[in-house]
């Protein structure tokens, strides 16, 4: 099953470029039908997972998605899970 990946670390604090990358993404898996999107914003304060979470539940970004999961194991890791 193929995943894409997306680190924010190297762009942590460059807001619009980290909304750019995950718009990117998600169209990406949108349009090669990608099933999961693993999300890697990192531990730190959580301000950036957040963001990211924000980012995530905007209507028109909400509705092409299935479902968020935080990783249990690892809590500066999400996954975006779709069903195509």
């Amino acid at each position: 099953m193929a995943k894409l990946k997306l680190d924010l670390h190297e762009i942590f604090n460059k807001g619009r470029k980290i909304d750019a990358e995950l718009e990117r993404v998600i169209e990406q898996a949108v349009e090669q039908r990608i099933p999961t999107i693993e999300i890697i914003p990192g531990k730190g304060t959580g301000q950036l997972k957040k963001r990211v979470q924000r980012f995530l539940q905007q209507k028109h970004i909400k509705r092409l998605y299935h479902r968020i999961e935080n990783d249990a194991r690892n809590h500066g890791r999400l996954f975006v899970h779709f069903r195509h």
